[in-house]
């Protein structure tokens, strides 16, 4: 079946269009711009049935996560399309985190389990296919780490080069292990993410790079498919709340944009609400939406959670825009929060890096401050995998975290001992 949907490139700001054959990231006016679709003439049925139909293939490109619903997200021929058969991630009951956060009906969907470890995938999928299809040979990100670790192995298994900028410090190294092993040119620069971001787009342009970062549109449809799979998972059945981290904004971004076009097709017929949640060293978004101003970067962001360590997110217009849409909400969370909720996570035996986490210190919060209700059914993103950020892991169970203001409140140390059962019985009480 062929929907042949029409499909263009659109301003945010000025609603300017322009061809999807035209290779550029923003508006002459400055815009972030859109992926957009004529929907009125799609049957939203026939659509579901679809993609029904692709659950479970074993093997292809529609055995993608995210290439099962090509049709919302770049509907192009299979061989021009670059998948490591992302997606598929789990659904898992929260377990002792969804207790911790309050909720009775909680789930998590684990990101971390695409191949390189995040989310990134889900976008990157799209966007190193866009560059195929616009004839790159060279493609470059600005990253804290999951972006870059993400690119270098799409740009890989495509033929292409791949060019990292990456600030100087405080980068996770199991992420940027993964950029240096898929063979990514990778710069380290002074100053943060958001200089590295400023950098890259004055590359891209100076040297004809297509850059891959989430300014490029192509990125947040493939994320879309987060959403789109949640949803199948759960036979369609809407829940009451999206709990999700934010960071560049670009995955918030995409899971309202999906959850709109669905909507929109009627295969879906309730809105959702969704939380954004964000580390307190890094919150513009959620100080605009708190305090009703113009939105404004932080300088300097700083937190545990270097994977949404974003001070100036280029997606927060889109983001707004999902929130208005969906009635969401906005809120923080301290680094003593992120750690303490990743703790629970990882006791359910589920684990996950810092910024997943604050979904369920997020959630937690919002129930405490009675926005959530307990009895409501709810579905929190996890967006990276425990061993992107190990240090983190280590030093809040050895309670070594002391200088960034962090206690192990739920520390599980390692217990020396000689090597003597009597010394066994000793550490086990028995």
């Amino acid at each position: 079946m062929d929907f042949n949907i029409k499909t263009w490139l659109e301003c945010l700001d000025c609603d300017r269009k322009y061809d999807v054959d035209e290779l550029r990231y923003s508006c002459d006016c400055g815009g972030t711009l859109d992926v957009k679709r004529d929907l009125d003439s799609v049957d939203g049925k026939a659509l579901k049935e679809l993609w029904e139909s692709r659950w479970g293939m074993k093997r292809g490109v529609l055995s993608s996560g995210v290439w099962r619903y090509k049709e919302l997200i770049l509907d192009l021929p299979e061989d021009q399309i670059v998948t490591r058969q992302e997606g598929n991630t789990r659904l898992y009951d929260a377990g002792l985190a969804g207790k911790y956060a309050g909720l009775k009906n909680f789930l998590l969907k684990h990101e971390g389990e695409n191949p390189t470890g995040s989310f990134k995938d889900r976008g990157m999928t799209c966007g190193a296919t866009a560059a195929k299809m616009y004839n790159a040979s060279v493609v470059a990100c600005a990253s804290t780490g999951n972006t870059s670790a993400s690119m270098a192995s799409y740009a890989a298994v495509s033929g292409m080069k791949s060019v990292i900028f990456i600030p100087e410090g405080k980068i996770a190294y199991g992420k940027l292990a993964q950029a240096l092993a898929f063979n990514g040119k990778t710069l380290q620069i002074e100053g943060n993410f958001d200089d590295a971001m400023t950098l890259v787009q004055e590359v891209c342009k100076e040297l004809n790079i297509y850059l891959l970062n989430s300014i490029n549109p192509f990125r947040i449809e493939g994320q879309k498919a987060i959403g789109f799979e949640i949803l199948q998972q759960l036979d369609w059945e809407v829940p009451d709340w999206f709990i999700i981290p934010g960071g560049n904004l670009g995955n918030n971004s995409a899971l309202s944009k999906g959850l709109q076009e669905l909507y929109q097709l009627g295969i879906i017929n309730k809105i959702p609400r969704i939380a954004v949640i964000q580390a307190s060293g890094a919150n513009p978004l959620y100080t605009m939406w708190k305090e009703h101003t113009e939105f404004k970067a932080v300088k300097d962001p700083d937190t545990i959670a270097t994977a949404i360590k974003i001070g100036n997110p280029v997606s927060w217009k889109k983001s707004m825009r999902g929130l208005e849409w969906s009635n969401g909400v906005v809120e923080e969370v301290s680094e003593q929060e992120i750690m303490d909720a990743k703790a629970m996570v990882d006791a359910a035996g589920i684990g996950a890096e810092p910024a997943s986490c604050c979904s369920v210190a997020g959630a937690k919060k919002l129930v405490d401050a009675g926005i959530i209700d307990p009895d409501a059914k709810v579905v929190g993103i996890l967006t990276g995998n425990i061993l992107k950020d190990p240090d983190a892991v280590i030093g809040y169970h050895q309670d070594t975290l002391g200088k960034m203001g962090i206690k192990g409140t739920y520390a599980n140390k390692p217990v020396v001992i000689k090597a003597t059962i009597a010394a066994v019985k000793a550490a086990l009480e028995v």
